[in-house]
């Protein structure tokens, strides 16, 4: 029934969005059960959705022919689940460069031996006149090259500031050529999603929740979803676990699809459930960007996400391996 209702015609499925003001599901749900992998999700999509379908349903799009592509309803997405976007890392300043650029070990040798070299410049023994007070002939030139003694010092000072300022330039301008970059990539990049019934290509940042996205071998995941349909589907999961085997994907053991993630073998398509900073790779950036100024612990706490999924999955295999246990026995 659930997917009857959307094979209607484009008007009746307009009419429905615009009665239908609010989604059945809310961001925090989809984002717990994105979270869950394997048999959980299973159980999970069972016991809350019913099946895929009913996923569809409470999200307001159709299994066979996506999103209408109405822009108030593309709108109304991105307000309630976000949009396909993670901001980038706030850049560092040209004072902060500089800061960095100081930190150089030879560097401070240089800056500690050049106010020793002014400070004994500027240096008068109390009983110098005394000393010297028979010398007339030689004196005058002593005191000359002790006048310009500061010179020396001034000069590996000057030496410093250059290196340092040179440095955080090209520090700085690398970074402008790398972000600038970065941005032209994520403007070109498009994925394959199904609108109105029509496969078409968006921009990656254009994904909302609720798109039909077909995914097929080389593809790198923009969102999370979950599989509607496969085809021998591989994934590498490393970049989120660290497992380096390849996780295969199907509707009765495993149809979670993470963003970050590249699809190796196979193909299929998903219902998008998670985009920018509430799909799993956004929530890790997240983490390791929250506290910037927090000595690090940003980076904690995405390490300890990443090891309590390795731990979930472990405890996953040995569930499944107990059960195969049992049932040779």
């Amino acid at each position: 029934m659930a997917n009857n209702s959307f094979r209607g015609s484009k008007h009746g499925r307009c009419a429905e969005a615009n009665h239908e003001t609010e989604f059945s599901c809310s961001l925090q749900e989809l984002r717990s059960l994105m979270e869950l992998r394997g048999a959980e999700a299973l159980t999970k999509i069972q016991e809350s959705y019913g099946d895929v379908n009913g996923l569809c349903a409470r999200l307001r799009t159709s299994p066979v022919e996506g999103l209408d592509g109405n822009s108030e309803d593309i709108d109304r997405r991105k307000q309630e689940f976000g949009q396909n976007i993670i901001p980038p890392k706030k850049p560092k300043t040209f004072v902060q460069l500089v800061w960095e650029a100081l930190q150089d070990v030879t560097l401070i040798i240089l800056e500690v031996a050049a106010i020793i070299s002014l400070g004994l410049s500027f240096y008068r023994p109390p009983d110098a006149e005394r000393q010297n007070c028979g010398s007339a002939a030689g004196g005058a030139e002593e005191e000359g090259e002790a006048e310009a003694g500061w010179i020396e010092g001034a000069a590996i000072l000057l030496s410093v500031v250059c290196v340092v300022l040179v440095t955080a330039f090209n520090d700085w301008s690398k970074e402008k050529q790398f972000r600038g970059l970065q941005n032209r990539i994520e403007q070109e990049q498009k994925f394959t999603v199904v609108r109105g019934g029509q496969v078409v290509q968006i921009k990656v940042s254009e994904i909302v929740t609720g798109d039909i996205a077909q995914v097929k071998y080389g593809d790198l995941l923009p969102a999370d979803g979950v599989l509607i349909q496969g085809n021998d589907l591989k994934i590498d999961e490393s970049s989120l676990t660290g497992e380096s085997d390849h996780v295969k994907k199907s509707l009765d053991k495993d149809p979670m699809m993470l963003s970050g993630t590249h699809v190796m073998e196979g193909s299929g398509k998903m219902v998008v459930t998670g985009v920018g900073v509430n799909s799993q790779t956004g929530i890790i950036f997240k983490l390791l960007g929250a506290s910037e100024d927090g000595d690090g612990d940003g980076e904690e706490k995405a390490e300890k996400e990443k090891k309590k999924k390795e731990k979930k999955k472990e405890e996953r295999k040995k569930k499944e391996k107990d059960k195969k246990s049992k049932l040779t026995i």
